[in-house]
């Protein structure tokens, strides 16, 4: 492979430090070719990058329709469930062409947040009551697509979600959502095609909505292909109860008894855990996805993510029902609520934080090839401004530290996804004016 692009980073994270001066080269395809330290100055030709560069940032859970719902489900009190009414008034407004237009919008607020790659937990299949659309994939495809237009990667978690609970019948809102049996939900999803930029992945949106008798064969499905598989998780409490009534054991029981878990399968939230559980998860190598903002915003609880770590269980972060898009935040937020609760500091280096929100983020959505700046990895890297209101002053041998706990989302200057620009000098190159995008994509989602 020959190299047909060099960048020169000013301050590159590394992994296990901050390094300055780096010199690195792309291949043709879009990978790190070589990886030079101690280069002082930009050599002749090299893309200068002022800054402190990082991996690009996985955002291992997405729901991008709920983009539509900042501020509005911030009105008043309320429970999860509360919100969940809402969320289902914005799914019923979906249709291909509105869903491309907003989640094009949305991929390209976290381009300008250094997201790289995104696992979209996808379950609005259908048009309204059910009906599938002339191609069965349609919802599917306008996210793949949408994500190609915004410049980034996706892993397309596409979703099992047959029941509104433990076998009852979807309610008149969840009909677009289901396929009736998971045996149909596998015939669907198997027409849905990777491509460069795209994987196929499965879910299992939870144990309330998939039988358990149903659960082997999304399972299953995933097993066959080597495709990730992740299930929102024991995130209410009121679930683990109703789990408990229904099969006398927890969700994490549940799903172990017939097949699900294992080091492709990633659990979302793992907020009400027992002993037992955690031994599970990590006894298996299931991931935990931490999706600190939504947790703190539904009221959710604080999950025992030091623990599962401890057990094996890989983490990584999503920004899930997009209250703020921000990886840095959800790094930031994981280490301070468990501050909070231990009331005791320092549960995780910063080097390890954003492990969780770059290698092991990708690792989780199947894509183990990126996340690091070493050569054979994707070209995908993002450089944080050393110069705001927020990063100024900061020692640059520090940049672990600066990035997860002073820098926003607001200071990304740059985005490279398979070494080209997505993001150059804060402004999107191929999405020209985000915040209008965002706007009228949502108007048009509200009604």
């Amino acid at each position: 492979m020959t190299a047909h692009k060099t960048y020169w980073l000013e301050h590159a994270w590394l992994g296990t430090h901050t390094e300055p001066g780096v010199a690195l080269e792309v291949t043709a395809d879009g990978r790190i070719a070589a990886l030079r330290t101690g280069a002082d100055a930009p050599p002749p030709g090299a893309e200068v990058l002022r800054g402190l560069t990082l991996p690009g940032l996985a955002n291992a859970h997405s729901h991008a329709f709920h983009r539509a719902l900042r501020s509005m489900v911030q009105v008043g009190s309320g429970t999860f469930w509360t919100w969940r009414d809402l969320m289902y008034k914005a799914a019923q407004n979906l249709t291909p062409e509105r869903y491309f237009a907003l989640a094009r919008a949305v991929y390209a607020e976290m381009a300008l947040a250094g997201i790289t790659n995104v696992g979209e937990f996808h379950y609005v299949h259908h048009a309204p009551g059910g009906s599938p659309y002339a191609d069965p994939n349609a919802m599917g495809e306008a996210l793949i697509e949408a994500a190609a237009a915004a410049g980034i990667r996706i892993t397309l978690l596409d979703t099992a979600y047959l029941s509104s609970g433990f076998g009852e019948a979807p309610s008149p809102h969840q009909q677009r959502f289901s396929d009736g049996t998971a045996d149909a939900w596998a015939e669907r999803v198997s027409g849905l095609k990777p491509r460069e930029h795209a994987l196929i992945g499965a879910a299992i949106h939870s144990v309330r909505a998939v039988p358990a008798d149903q659960l082997a064969t999304v399972a299953r499905w995933a097993e066959e292909r080597r495709a990730p598989l992740h299930v929102h998780l024991s995130e209410q409490t009121a679930e683990n109860d109703a789990c408990q009534a229904a099969h006398g054991r927890t969700p994490t029981q549940l799903l172990a008894d017939h097949g699900v878990l294992g080091p492709r399968t990633t659990g979302v939230h793992n907020t009400h855990l027992t002993d037992v559980d955690i031994a599970l998860l990590g006894g298996t190598s299931t991931g935990t996805c931490m999706c600190p903002t939504t947790e703190r915003d539904l009221a959710d609880g604080i999950g025992p993510a030091v623990r599962l770590q401890h057990a094996g269980s890989p983490l990584s972060l999503g920004s899930d029902s997009h209250a703020v898009i921000d990886l840095l935040e959800e790094a930031r937020a994981m280490e301070l609520n468990e501050r909070l609760s231990s009331r005791t500091r320092g549960h995780w280096t910063a080097n390890a934080l954003l492990a969780a929100a770059t290698a092991d983020g990708h690792a989780a959505l199947g894509r183990p090839d990126a996340g690091r700046l070493e050569p054979g990895a994707l070209a995908d890297f993002t450089t944080i401004a050393l110069d705001s209101v927020r990063t100024a002053g900061a020692l640059p041998r520090l940049g672990a530290e600066t990035a997860v706990f002073a820098a926003s989302a607001a200071d990304v200057r740059h985005t490279v996804v398979g070494g080209r620009h997505v993001v150059r000098d804060g402004a999107h190159t191929l999405v020209p004016d985000v915040p209008s995008a965002l706007a009228e994509s949502i108007a048009a989602v509200r009604g």
